[in-house]
């Protein structure tokens, strides 16, 4: 009897076993690849699709780099090829891309159309970014917490910004491994009150806070993360945003409010100058761009759970 097919649309849905084993997993693969060179070539013959709807870097590359090392190869689909819920169902492009790849990665507007991919795909599909949320991004993120700190649990995140989809994920994922979670944002932009009240009858153990007050999130922080106070899909309300969140930046008079051994994370791109200054992202308590590289590792790790059977 063939084995369920496991996706990963989102920390809440993905049982915690199954996140504690790739998080061991990537970090395998990742001392293999540092001290051979190379990984095994765990995914020989597997083909990811990639689809696209929104600009990518790090996810882009991050993925198809990720088959590359594991012997498998990755195909990206630009957004005007598919058309996805316009030229072609999203559930007819789940079938057909079933059909010839090994597992599916999106990184969509629209939240629902990874749901409907996972539904009528009978591969793998994999959460690259939603309008919803961004869950490689944030067990990326908790990887380099636990090589920097050498553990998560009883650790505190302190959050800086928007209730946007990254913060969402970061939330879950602190649940999960037991990490405190802060969050300091302006009114208006706060995490929603039914994913926070949702989250807690889940994990009814989660300490989380909220307040407007950047001040008081980070001085207990053992993490402070900020993103971009304008996402992608939110820029006709740019001056609006950059005027309303300008005390949320994190400089070094925030930084200057935390325990001295407290790291700076930052899912990227950066808008230097706006939501981070140069001195802080460059400085000594930064580990930005070890996250960046992380999402590498930790995607290998996932590929690698869901496709080589490891």
């Amino acid at each position: 009897m063939a084995a369920a097919k496991l996706d990963f649309v989102s920390i809440a849905d993905t049982p915690y076993d199954v996140l504690v084993h790739v998080m061991d997993v990537a970090k395998a693969l990742k001392h293999q690849h540092r001290t051979t060179g190379r990984n095994d070539p765990l995914l020989a013959g597997k083909v990811m699709a990639m689809i696209f709807e929104k600009p990518s870097l790090r996810t882009r590359v991050s993925f198809a780099v990720a088959m590359q090392h594991l012997g498998g190869n990755a195909l990206y689909i630009a957004p005007a090829e598919i058309g996805l819920g316009k030229r072609e169902s999203v559930g007819d492009v789940a079938r057909v891309l079933s059909g010839y790849c090994d597992v599916i990665m999106a990184r969509v507007f629209e939240h629902h159309k990874l749901k409907d991919l996972a539904r009528y795909a009978t591969v793998p599909v994999i959460n690259g970014l939603s309008d919803y949320s961004h869950p490689c991004q944030a067990l990326g993120d908790l990887l380099t917490a636990d090589e920097h700190f050498g553990k998560l649990a009883g650790l505190t995140m302190a959050y800086i910004g928007d209730g946007n989809n990254v913060a969402r994920s970061l939330m879950v994922a602190c649940a999960r491994f037991g990490l405190r979670f802060r969050i300091a944002s302006p009114p208006g932009y706060e995490l929603e009150d039914g994913l926070v009240d949702r989250i807690m009858r889940q994990c009814p153990d989660l300490d989380f806070a909220k307040t407007n007050d950047p001040i008081a999130a980070v001085r207990s922080a053992d993490i402070i993360y900020t993103d971009t106070w304008v996402s992608m899909g939110k820029e006709e309300e740019k001056h609006q945003r950059l005027a309303v969140f300008q005390p949320y930046q994190i400089n070094g008079a925030l930084l200057a409010e935390a325990p001295k051994t407290a790291v700076v994370m930052h899912c990227l791109p950066a808008y230097r100058g706006l939501e981070i200054t140069d001195e802080v992202m460059d400085g000594p308590q930064s580990v930005v761009f070890q996250e960046a590289e992380n999402r590498l590792h930790f995607q290998k790790g996932l590929l690698a759970v869901l496709l080589g059977g490891r």
